[in-house]
């Protein structure tokens, strides 16, 4: 069954999917053993049709190579797009021009209607603050009629007067699933923009701050409780929005491709 069939009898469409597909540790847990780097997308939208590009992160994509992954998976597969660092951590003075970049390499997967959404994830160092609001909107203005996803990491997001500073500017915010340590957001649901955005990053508060590899934050397998306490959250975005995108990030010897599962299950009533 196709992610977006889950929870009929709602008007939106629901994509599943993982933070990223290309890992090597997935190899004998989700992918066969000695799959090569190259088959691993046609096989992952075997059974998906959703999923983040995480490397446009660091480096700025081509659109060469957007137009081949296109072609590679059904016509009916998503992409969410990462926006490049400069953008979100470093946000010097090349923002403008590695704007523009990013935006052109994004045309092939517009041109076939298979951008989901730019993914803005922003540093816990980015306070809600006039500058960081100021900025946001620039970024608005820099990437016109695009689809932007913000992931805040910062608590002092979390208020009404943001919620409708994004839907003025329709940018959707990320509703967000980890660790209840302070200062980090919670699980707040909001909509603010004509898709809806969720991700799962897991729950494992000793290594969110501490740890000495970075999938380590990340480690972590749900359950099926855990899983079902999202529900009337997803159907509250499914109500509102017309797309929604959930991507699982506990990406570990592919624990987010069992979640994924898992969520389409309950979703499909199976729960």
């Amino acid at each position: 069954m196709a992610a977006k069939e889950v929870m009929t009898g709602l008007t939106s469409a629901i994509y599943i999917g993982t933070s990223g597909y290309s890992y090597r540790d997935w190899l004998g847990y989700f992918y066969p053993p000695g799959l090569a780097a190259r088959e691993m997308l046609p096989y992952y939208a075997r059974e998906f049709n959703f999923t983040e590009i995480n490397s446009s992160y660091y480096t700025l994509p081509r659109p060469q190579n957007l137009e081949q992954m296109a072609r590679r998976v059904p016509g009916d597969f998503i992409f969410a797009v990462k926006a490049y660092r400069t953008l979100t951590h470093d946000r010097g003075e090349s923002v403008a021009g590695d704007s523009k970049q990013f935006r052109q390499a994004l045309q092939p997967l517009i041109d076939r209607g298979r951008l989901g959404a730019v993914l803005l994830q922003f540093p816990y160092s980015f306070h809600n603050n006039q500058a960081n609001r100021g900025y946001l909107v620039r970024l608005r203005e820099l990437l016109p009629g695009l689809p932007l996803v913000v992931e805040f990491r910062q608590a002092g997001w979390i208020q009404d007067a943001v919620r409708d500073f994004l839907a003025h500017y329709e940018i959707a915010y990320t509703c967000v699933d980890e660790p209840q340590l302070p200062g980090l957001p919670g699980r707040a649901v909001y909509c603010t923009a004509p898709l809806a955005y969720v991700r799962f990053h897991g729950r494992n508060a000793a290594k969110w701050w501490r740890h000495d590899e970075a999938y380590e934050r990340y480690d972590y397998l749900y359950t099926a409780a855990e899983l079902k306490e999202w529900l009337p959250g997803i159907a509250y975005l499914a109500d509102q929005a017309r797309q929604v995108f959930v991507a699982f990030n506990n990406h570990y010897h592919s624990q987010a491709v069992t979640n994924a599962r898992m969520l389409k299950e309950l979703l499909a009533g199976g729960g």
